[in-house]
C-alpha cells in the first residue's frame, strides 16, 4: 500500500467515479459526520459520480439513493443497486435475483440464523436485519460486545459449510446465497446506468473501503484506496488496496475527497 500523497495529480484528474464503502469508511464511531456528507456533496456537485458500495440493507439503501447526494448505491454486498431519478422522483431497483428466488433464499438463511445463534456465543442478528431483502447479517461488534477474530471465523465457517457466501465487514458477517459480490453488481450498475465498462475505464474510477468484504474491489480497481483503519485487517485481507490514507474512517475519506477535488481544481472547504 502506497501513501495517498503519492497519487499523481494527472491520475486524479482522470477520475469520474468515486465508489465508497460506508461503515468505518464514511462513518466514524458508528455515525455519519457532517464532514463526510459535505465531502459527498462537494464531489457530487463537482460533476463526479458518487456511488456508495455497502453491505447495508435495502431499506437503508432506498433512503440513501433518494436522500443523499449520490448517483446510485449498491447494497447488501451486491444483491442489488438502486438509483433515483430526481426529475421524475422515481426510484429504480435492480436486484441480482427475482422476488421468488429471494424468498427461497430467505428460508435457507432463516435456518442458518438459528444454527449460528445456537452455536456462536455472544453474536446476534444485526439490528438492521428487518430491512434486508437478500442476506443475513450477524453482528459481532456493532450492538454486541466485540467478538474475537476466531469467533468471527466460526460464523463465516458455518455459512460456508452450508453452501452460502460469507463476507466480513468491520461490524457484521454477511451471508447470502448467490454468486455475486460488491464488484459484480458494481459492474452491472456502471454498464446499465452510466454506459461505462469497468475494464476499459479503470483510470476513471476510484474505490475507497476499509475491510475484508471490500477485497474484491481492492483487487480489481487500479485506483483502490484504503482508509488507514484498513490496517486492522491487514492479516485477513485477501487483496489489498493500492493506496492508503493517512487518516482513519471518515477523516480518511475526507482526505481522499480533498485530494481528488484539489486535483480537479475544485474548492469545497
Amino acid at each position: 500500500m502506497q501513501p495517498l500523497l503519492d497519487f499523481s495529480k494527472i491520475g486524479l484528474r482522470k477520475i469520474r467515479f468515486v465508489l465508497t464503502d460506508i461503515d468505518d469508511t464514511l462513518t466514524e464511531n458508528g455515525r455519519l459526520p457532517a464532514k463526510s456528507y459535505q465531502a459527498l456533496e462537494s464531489l457530487h456537485q463537482s460533476g463526479l459520480k458518487v456511488i456508495p458500495i455497502t453491505g447495508r440493507p435495502a431499506g437503508w439503501c432506498d433512503h440513501i439513493a433518494r436522500m443523499w447526494p449520490v448517483d446510485g448505491v449498491v447494497g447488501e454486498n451486491g444483491a442489488f443497486y438502486f438509483t433515483y431519478d430526481s426529475v421524475h422522483q422515481k426510484i429504480k431497483q435492480r436486484f441480482w435475483k427475482d422476488e421468488n428466488e429471494r424468498a427461497s433464499d430467505c428460508k435457507r438463511l432463516a435456518q442458518l440464523r438459528e444454527i449460528i445463534l445456537a452455536e456462536v456465543e455472544g453474536c446476534a442478528v444485526a439490528s438492521d436485519q428487518a430491512y434486508r431483502e437478500a442476506d443475513l447479517a450477524i453482528d459481532f461488534c456493532e450492538d454486541v460486545p466485540a467478538l474475537s477474530k476466531s469467533t468471527v471465523a466460526q460464523i463465516v465457517d458455518i455459512f460456508e459449510q452450508a453452501g452460502a457466501i460469507a463476507k466480513v465487514s468491520s461490524i457484521h458477517v454477511n451471508g447470502w446465497v448467490g454468486d455475486y459480490d460488491k464488484l459484480s453488481m458494481t459492474r452491472i450498475l456502471l454498464a446499465e446506468c452510466f454506459q461505462t465498462e469497468m475494464d476499459s475505464a479503470q483510470d476513471q474510477i476510484v474505490f475507497c473501503g476499509d475491510s475484508p468484504n471490500d477485497a474484491s474491489m481492492f483487487g480489481f480497481f487500479d485506483n483502490s484506496v484504503g482508509v488507514a483503519n484498513v490496517l486492522d485487517f491487514a492479516d485477513t485481507l485477501e487483496q489489498q488496496p493500492r493506496w492508503i490514507t493517512k487518516n482513519s474512517t471518515a477523516s480518511g475519506f475526507v482526505e481522499l475527497a480533498d485530494t481528488i477535488l484539489n486535483a480537479h481544481s475544485v474548492s469545497w472547504s
